[in-house]
């Protein structure tokens, strides 16, 4: 690390001690909240072991689906690692509760990159008869005019909320801003149920969205809640009755979540849970080290040092194609697997552009490590998530300001 980088790295910890305290008091009441589940459930030895076949009987599945349920203040959960992603899981939990002559509405703008053809397209929603419309943020808040407009005008049985801004340059919905989304939606319109897309948001927050309106929230295993080293999976929070739709759907109507086995066993998926909130901590601090580094030295970032992140991701507008390439060629480079692969921008399926993504983890895409990617269009963001330790952190920042400044 040049002598330049490690001075602005050493002021900029300086500056964040305030937020890096907070940061730690919501780690240790999201730990005692994790702590807590386990006890009441009494999770042993036993609950760590695999089953073959229909999975009968799988104390370990139905436990962890319990421990999921008392974190997020829910009646029911679904967690499982044959759930293949973020995206199929929200995309499951879509087709199972919405059916042909529904709508739903996005009150968080557009849906991400990947979801895109589940909205419209073959096999889509659409194809289905459901509609998915949209209403955009006004400056990173809810447009609640044009929210109570719709659902005065005509019935919605879904409200969605994408929790992270995905390609988006805004900031992270916040828990009180989902708190007061939820309460005007209820307000208007109290048979319509609120889903929240909870990725990259997990733990980063002493609430999560179930436990101030949200109806359901789903997420990613190989995000926030795997804590690094669960290594595939996804999840589903919420009601009974819209669980068991998810149950419907993705096992079968009569067998709902009574089968489905594991033969490798759940210790992983435990244990990532317990380490989730010190991880999301050390997340948390490494993005806001690079923000703050990164201010200072001139560039855009999304949040700014001084707020308080609702996710953890950092969008960093670097304006220039090359400058993008490079910040995800340092990240890589400093990465504890295939440091010594060179990311190039490539045609991802799923995305309209092509994509650069530095991801050297030891789960293949865990967005709780450190990585980072962006579509090759302008202002040429880099989007920067995760970070196991805060040490990595502050290695990979030095790379990233070595190359830039």
């Amino acid at each position: 690390m040049k002598q330049k980088s490690y001075q602005l790295i050493t002021q900029s910890k300086q500056k964040l001690q305030a937020q890096f305290e907070r940061i730690d008091n919501v780690a240790l009441c999201n730990q005692q909240k994790v702590l807590n589940a386990f006890y009441e459930y009494g999770i042993e030895l036993r609950h760590f072991y695999g089953t073959s076949g229909y999975g009968y009987d799988d104390v370990g599945r139905d436990a962890l689906n319990k421990v999921f349920a008392k974190v997020f203040g829910t009646e029911d959960a679904i967690v499982t690692p044959r759930f293949t992603c973020g995206t199929h899981a929200i995309s499951t939990t879509l087709f199972s509760l919405l059916k042909s002559g529904d709508s739903a509405l996005s009150i968080s703008g557009k849906v991400y990159d990947s979801l895109h053809g589940v909205i419209k397209g073959e096999g889509s929603l659409e194809e289905f008869g459901i509609s998915f419309d949209c209403v955009d943020l006004i400056d990173g808040q809810f447009d609640f005019e044009t929210i109570k407009y719709v659902l005065a005008s005509r019935k919605i049985q879904m409200v969605y909320i994408q929790r992270s801004r995905g390609y988006d340059d805004r900031n992270a919905l916040s828990i009180e801003q989902i708190e007061k989304a939820c309460s005007f939606v209820k307000t208007i319109s109290p048979d319509t149920f609120i889903m929240v897309d909870n990725c990259y948001g997990e733990f980063t927050a002493e609430k999560e969205p179930t436990e101030v309106g949200a109806d359901v929230c789903v997420g990613s295993l190989i995000k926030n809640l795997g804590g690094g080293i669960a290594p595939t999976g996804g999840y589903v929070c919420g009601t009974q009755k819209l669980v068991n739709l998810v149950w419907r759907r993705f096992s079968t109507p009569t067998l709902l979540g009574e089968v489905g086995s594991f033969e490798l066993g759940y210790r992983l998926f435990y244990q990532g849970l317990f380490l989730a909130p010190h991880t999301v901590a050390q997340a948390l601090k490494t993005i806001y080290l690079f923000a703050q580094c990164l201010t200072d030295a001139g560039y855009d970032v999304t949040p700014s040092p001084d707020q308080i992140y609702g996710d953890i991701v950092l969008s960093v507008k670097l304006q220039d194609r090359v400058k993008l390439i490079d910040f995800c060629q340092a990240i890589q480079s400093q990465s504890p697997v295939d440091a010594r692969a060179v990311p190039t921008p490539w045609a991802m399926p799923g995305y309209s552009d092509e994509v650069i993504m530095a991801a050297g983890c030891f789960v293949q895409g865990s967005s709780i490590e450190l990585s980072c990617d962006g579509p090759m269009r302008p202002p040429f963001i880099a989007y920067l998530q995760g970070g196991v330790t805060f040490e990595h952190g502050i290695i990979a920042c030095g790379a990233v300001l070595d190359r830039l400044i």
